[in-house]
């Protein structure tokens, strides 16, 4: 992975870090994950392979597990790889197919990673669960709606950002070129 691939991921990585931590105000079993739109922006703007892909997960797990209210932090070191690998696998079968793969894209790793999570979280704290809330289905009934809203706010965020994203590091490559024709020239 080239040093301008790890500093976008770093980059938006930060920002999805940021946006955690002001979502730490709202209080809930689950906050929304951001994380997992900056993280898919930034596996659909540098294509890893599955591998860096999955260090990339591994990352936005560390960052959500340590800013986190939620019934089960631990869950996020399992449940950001299997989004990030998500992530990587839709979007190789979408990208360059239509226009709203990076939406789809997003949407489904966002499912992958909250679905994931519920479910490690139920496992894991089976008794915790049934003393705040009485039932799994009253769980559920509390959690699925927020993965199912956090993954409509992340399929936009996502596809909104990954235009202007893509322009941007575009226009750098553009510019890095002539500099470097420069000096390539003037060591000539």
């Amino acid at each position: 992975m080239k040093s301008r691939d790890i500093a976008i991921i770093g980059i938006l990585l930060a920002v999805g870090a940021i946006i955690r931590y002001m979502s730490l105000l709202i209080p809930g079993p689950i906050v929304s994950n951001l994380v997992i739109a900056f993280y898919s922006l930034a596996i659909i703007l540098v294509v890893p392979t599955f591998r860096e892909a999955i260090g990339i997960g591994v990352v936005a797990g560390i960052i959500c597990a340590l800013l986190s209210h939620s019934i089960f932090p631990p869950a996020n070191f399992v449940s950001e790889p299997i989004g990030a690998v998500a992530c990587l696998g839709v979007y190789l079968m979408l990208r360059d197919r239509f226009v709203l793969a990076p939406a789809v894209t997003t949407l489904l790793a966002t499912f992958a990673s909250g679905f994931s999570f519920i479910l490690i979280s139920i496992l894991a704290v089976a008794p915790t669960v049934l003393g705040k809330f009485g039932t799994f289905e009253a769980f559920l009934a509390v959690t699925v709606p927020i993965v199912l809203i956090t993954a409509a706010v992340n399929a936009g965020v996502a596809q909104a950002l990954e235009m202007p994203a893509s322009r941007a590091l575009m226009r750098g490559v553009r510019q890095a070129a002539p500099a470097r024709d420069m000096r390539q020239a003037d060591e000539s």
